[in-house]
């Protein structure tokens, strides 16, 4: 009698990453080689010029910022110090730094880079922490944010965003507690600080949340007035007239439409038309979603509207960071998505060295000079694409 052997199993097929996978540990594996590149070829790095004590240079936005506050101790014109640089920032960010006249300026400067620093990482961490995110998440976005580029240069040049990055998420925390009024005050206040924040406030606006959009626009106006009112209400006038007149910045950093559309030797006022489009698009995809204004939809607001502004550093990308957290929140461990926010977590690691391996007689140096506004673009498709709705509004 013959026998048959059984039949061979067939080997189940091997796993493989999906394409978006790929192409997103592709993206991460080059920033961070650059990054080395750029360090090892580039010894000046941003975050090894922190100790210097040139002000007037290096530490220039808030030498800038603390000739104002010292300005308003004395009762003086805020806006005509004698720093190198134009103060183009309402006369509030002089009364908030106040405290900070009293010191010699790189003595305040040194104080002011060491706040700004803790700001940055609770932030972080209370965004961490409010998503429930795991130890690696929480550890790798807290590493990243400490090696990132936008971290080195606002603490290099002494800039406010940890101020306004911890302002934003206490408005985002206030509003997911189920207190809109509270959130959109704190909102406000943002925009207080830095007017090119200001389409935050629309997104409860669009929404018809009235509570927080009416608590937006008092706490703008509220902190408005008050720092009008400490400086004197000329300064108001000041500094509207000179953030009207001010030009468009054709640098590498300028990371905003206009900006973009300055290398790229067009008008600037076609990308801010364009910029303007991409706003109006992100509400009305927003509301169509019903998106719940707790998740990734105030960031992409945010985004949107620092494409649109005339000047918008790559810096900015600091107030961002909380939206890409929340993706990883809404998103499955292992997921395509999450592989993105790997790329989009590594890119700014990319220093500001990058420009200087574009020369202006290389025809590609107006594209490869606007990698900072494709890095802002990338981060503002993200967010939108994970506006989702509420669970009230699925459930409804």
């Amino acid at each position: 009698m013959s026998t048959t052997s059984p039949p061979s199993p067939v080997e189940a097929p091997a796993r493989r990453w999906p394409a978006g996978r790929i192409a997103a540990a592709g993206v991460a594996a080059v920033a961070l080689a650059l990054t080395v590149v750029l360090h090892a070829t580039h010894p000046n790095a941003l975050v090894t010029l922190l100790p210097a004590p040139d002000m007037r240079d290096l530490h220039v936005d808030f030498d800038t910022f603390w000739h104002s506050a010292v300005a308003l101790v004395h009762g003086t014109d805020i806006y005509d110090t004698g720093a190198k640089l134009r103060n183009l920032n309402p006369p509030v960010l002089s009364l908030l730094l106040a405290p900070l006249a009293g010191f010699a300026s790189l003595t305040a400067y040194r104080i002011f880079a060491v706040l700004t620093l803790l700001l940055v990482l609770g932030a972080v961490l209370a965004v961490c922490r409010e998503l429930r995110l795991g130890r690696g998440w929480t550890a790798a976005a807290a590493l990243a944010m400490l090696a990132s580029s936008p971290l080195h240069g606002t603490l290099l040049l002494g800039q406010i965003y940890g101020l306004l990055l911890v302002v934003l998420v206490g408005g985002w925390v206030a509003d997911r507690h189920g207190h809109p009024v509270l959130g959109g005050i704190l909102y406000g206040v943002a925009v207080a600080l830095k007017p090119s924040l200001a389409p935050v406030l629309l997104l409860p606006l669009v929404q018809r949340r009235w509570p927080a959009f009416w608590g937006g626009v008092g706490g703008a106006a509220g902190a408005t007035v008050v720092g009008a009112l400490a400086a004197g209400p000329s300064s108001a006038v000041d500094w509207v007239r000179m953030a009207l007149s001010e030009p468009v910045p054709d640098v590498l950093d300028n990371a905003a439409f206009p900006g973009l559309a300055m290398r790229l030797h067009v008008p600037s006022a076609i990308g801010t038309v364009l910029g303007l489009v991409v706003l109006v698009a992100t509400l009305t995809w927003i509301v169509r979603r019903r998106a719940d204004p707790t998740g990734t939809a105030p960031w992409a607001v945010i985004a949107a509207g620092l494409l649109m502004s005339p000047i918008s550093w790559h810096n900015y990308l600091l107030l961002l960071w909380p939206g890409i957290l929340v993706v990883v929140a809404l998103t499955a461990a292992g997921s395509t998505a999450r592989a993105r926010v790997g790329a989009l977590l590594a890119l700014p690691l990319i220093p500001v060295s990058w420009g200087d391996l574009w020369q202006d007689t290389n025809p590609w140096s107006p594209l490869a000079r606007s990698l900072y506004c494709a890095i802002l673009l990338a981060y503002w498709l993200t967010l939108l694409h994970h506006a989702r709705a509420s669970a009230s509004h699925t459930a409804s």
